[in-house]
Formats: structure tokens, sequence, C-alpha cells
């Protein structure tokens, strides 16, 4: 049993973390779109990212979104690659913040702050996929 918890305790530490700005653009009504790219920096490294998605629910509006923040949980720079999903609900007039917490398959999390511009209002079911390029 111990062994056990030492081989799963040494695979944990052996995951690191990086740092992630992009920008997302998305816009709808009812079904909604989304897009952008980006910059993950890794092990002193920077790899382009682009990211895709679709959202559906009561959406309405376009916005423009920063966001900056950690991806943690990983070993390389190809893990953050993948599909993150998310439910939520909120709205922007002119400027607002944001603040959110994704996991992909590979067990990448992002930790994400933003801050957006434009008028949306959106209770939606959301689907990102991010590449690295």
């Amino acid at each position: 049993m111990t062994a056990l918890a030492s081989i799963a305790f040494t695979t944990v530490a052996q995951a690191d973390e990086g740092s992630i700005r992009f920008r997302i653009f998305k816009a709808g009504f009812v079904i909604g779109g989304s897009g952008g790219d980006g910059v993950l920096y890794f092990h002193g490294r920077q790899y382009r990212v682009s990211i895709g998605g679709l959202s559906y629910g009561f959406t309405f509006g376009a916005s423009e979104t920063w966001f900056r923040g950690t991806v943690s949980n990983i070993y390389r720079a190809s893990d953050v690659a993948g599909v993150y999903g998310a439910a939520g609900a909120g709205g922007a007039v002119g400027r607002g913040a944001q603040a959110i917490v994704l996991t992909n398959q590979k067990g990448a999390v992002l930790t994400l702050t933003g801050r957006s511009a434009g008028l949306i209002v959106a209770a939606d079911l959301n689907g990102l996929a991010l590449s690295v390029k």
C-alpha cells in the first residue's frame, strides 16, 4: 500500500504549471460561437494557442474577453490542448470582470481571470476547444 501511495505521489509531483493569456470573441443569438488566440508560456518557451467554441442556451449579443492565468497539472505544452466545458450565466454591458476554473480531459486545469467589453447576456452551456500550434 505504501509503495502504491509513493508511486501516485511521484506522478503528481512531476506535473508542472505555466501561464497563459488569450482573447476570445463571442457572439450569438441562442446558439453562440467563439474564437480567439493567445500564448502559453511553459518552461521558458512561448506556444501559440487558438481557441474555438460553441454555446447553446440563452445567448444574445457580442463581447470580447481578455483572459490571463495559470495552467497547472501539465507535463508538456501539448497537455493544454483539449476540450473544456462549463455552464454559466452572466452579462456584460460595456466592461466587466470574470473568473473561471476549467479542466480538460487530460487533467490540465486553467485558472483564469478576465475582463470583457461588449453587450452580451448569456445563460448557456459552453464548450471550448483549445489547440497548441
